[in-house]
């Protein structure tokens, strides 16, 4: 157990064996038939469907669950229930990113780049702003909110800033999600 302790990498190797394992899960049929039930759940339904949202590996069984609520309740309750599940996904992944990745990946870029050009180039006051504006667009979009979230987590932006600015881009993204569908509904 030392090993693991002393082990610098932990939140990499972390992250790594989270994506096989959600990948390993994403393609068990019964536990693909739970989630989609999770629709039965009304409003708590679309807050874990708002959580499952952000994910890469859990966007489509979220956006399913989203649409099959949007039979029964209205765009904006499941834009504001799931805008904050999607909080917490988002917020799950920001921290990660703020406190513990950010620092080893840090260690790998510093071997990678000893020059730091990458980082003179983040610092310019010309594209210093552009990380939380191209993060947020992300996140407002039906993308996973991986990279967004990545890019205002390696940003200055303070935690309650964050979320903020998550539920509001959340909510509103998830809001035209399910009226878009509405509209289109064959």
């Amino acid at each position: 157990m030392s090993i693991w302790h002393s082990f610098h990498y932990k939140n990499i190797t972390l992250f790594l064996i989270s994506i096989i394992i959600a990948f390993i899960i994403s393609r068990f049929e019964p536990f693909h038939n739970f989630l989609l039930s999770v629709g039965d759940l009304g409003y708590i339904g679309a807050f874990l469907a708002g959580i499952l949202f952000v994910s890469t590996f859990t966007v489509a069984t979220g956006a399913i669950i989203l649409l099959v609520l949007a039979e029964r309740l209205s765009p904006i309750e499941i834009g504001i229930i799931a805008g904050l599940g999607a909080v917490v996904g988002d917020f799950t992944i920001f921290r990660l990113v703020k406190d513990n990745l950010a620092n080893e990946l840090k260690d790998i870029y510093d071997h990678i780049d000893g020059n730091h050009h990458f980082r003179r180039v983040l610092h310019t006051k010309y594209f210093s702003w552009t990380l939380p504006v191209i993060g947020a667009v992300i996140i407002a979009s039906p993308l996973p909110d991986e990279v967004g979230v990545s890019l205002m987590g390696i940003s200055k932006m303070k935690t309650y800033q964050f979320l903020i600015v998550s539920f509001i881009l959340n909510a509103i993204g998830i809001f035209l999600v399910v009226s878009a569908s509405l509209v289109i509904k064959p």
